[in-house]
């Protein structure tokens, strides 16, 4: 028998979302190795070896990089009892199976889950969130992790990113390269090879903005989520506002180690000259993630 949905709050905004997401990914993966292949005639198996092998290690390996870059360390119950016991307490709120527990040396004050489904998941906070927030605090921000791991947006996410990591490594090579330096002007192979940094350069723009668009959203649904299922939305403000001040005083050098895994945190990483990195960021601003949150003590408090 399949296992029962976990208690937290069902999102059919983000259901949405995540499935025009992974068709219009899909539509765009189809028409990129497509044109790939039209180019590139005599070199069809080597092509889709290398975007199939690249397709199946991203989806079941890049949960693990992507912790393994962010220093997550496994721990154990006796190792942090704290931690591990917020996470238990989260569990038996939303009846779900306990993730791995992690935590990153770090004085970037944040938290991240990663994983493909509830039985990879691991769900990490660094020594800089433990050592700042308190008890209340950090369940709040823990409940809107485990949220990402519930509506399992993490792992759409890790396939939507796929397309224009490729498609962005197929334009520098490109660019760097030169396809088409050896073919002549008139041969239309060689117009065509000139093409794909241009093609390839549109899909990573039109994946970027698809999967920024997916990662603001599914944010501030996780707020809305971990403030329904703990019942305190005010904890989850408090924990937002402090990491949020907190962040600023972060030396810009870690900060920009910490930014290439923006999509995953719990809050993005940003030094405050950084106005371009905000307009493109993966994250709804704090003045949002505040307001929904107000707008949901509201409602509770009625």
């Amino acid at each position: 028998m399949p296992r029962a949905r976990s208690r937290y709050a069902p999102d059919r905004g983000l259901t949405g979302r995540m499935v025009t997401t992974m068709f219009l990914i899909g539509l765009l993966y189809v028409v990129f190795v497509g044109v790939l292949l039209a180019a590139l005639r005599g070199s069809w198996p080597i092509i889709l070896i290398i975007t199939g092998g690249m397709f199946v290690a991203q989806f079941w390996f890049s949960d693990r990089i992507a912790a393994y870059g962010m220093g997550a360390r496994e721990v154990t119950p006796e190792q942090a009892p704290e931690l591990h016991g917020t996470i238990d307490r989260i569990c038996a709120l939303a009846d779900m199976p306990k993730p791995r527990v992690a935590i990153a040396e770090s004085d970037v004050p944040n938290a991240f889950a990663t994983g493909r489904s509830e039985k990879t998941a691991l769900v990490c906070a660094t020594t800089g969130l433990l050592r700042r927030l308190e008890p209340e605090e950090l369940e709040g921000v823990l409940a809107h992790e485990m949220s990402h791991v519930a509506h399992r947006d993490v792992a759409v996410m890790t396939i939507a990113s796929f397309l224009g990591v490729l498609a962005g490594i197929i334009t520098r090579i490109a660019l760097w390269g030169g396809f088409a330096r050896s073919r002549p002007g008139n041969d239309p192979a060689g117009i065509l090879l000139l093409l794909i940094p241009l093609i390839s350069a549109v899909v990573y723009a039109i994946s970027f903005l698809l999967t920024r668009l997916l990662s603001r959203y599914r944010e501030l649904s996780a707020d809305r989520a971990a403030a329904l299922l703990t019942g305190r939305p005010s904890a989850l403000v408090s924990a937002l506002t402090k990491v949020s001040g907190q962040m600023a005083r972060i030396p810009t050098e870690d900060l920009r180690k910490a930014e290439p895994y923006n999509a995953f945190y719990f809050l993005p990483a940003f030094s405050a000259k950084e106005s371009l990195g905000r307009m493109f960021s993966t994250h709804p601003t704090l003045e949002q993630r505040l307001d929904q949150l107000s707008r949901i003590s509201t409602d509770l408090s009625r």
